[in-house]
């Protein structure tokens, strides 16, 4: 199963929070930026439906997949 880690860091003068290289928002307050990211990881633990997806992949060939809405990685915050 996917590990989730959201951690809640000082960005841009507030404070966000990042999974991997990717920022939330700016808040005002740790407080108040923790709260949105037990937010996000709460959202992200909700099922979704199982539903055919198509990507292409970096070569530019495409891939057809069964994404089942049940698979929901496990997730955390930190900071």
């Amino acid at each position: 199963m996917t590990k989730v880690i959201y951690e809640v860091v000082e960005h841009d003068g507030g404070w966000a929070y990042r999974f991997d290289d990717v920022y939330s928002e700016t808040f005002p307050s740790h407080d108040m930026a923790r709260i949105a990211a037990e937010r996000a990881a709460q959202e992200q633990a909700v099922p979704g439906e199982t539903t055919d997806i198509s990507y292409q992949d970096e070569d530019g060939r495409w891939h057809e997949e069964l994404a089942p809405g049940d698979d929901r990685p496990d997730t955390d915050v930190k900071g």
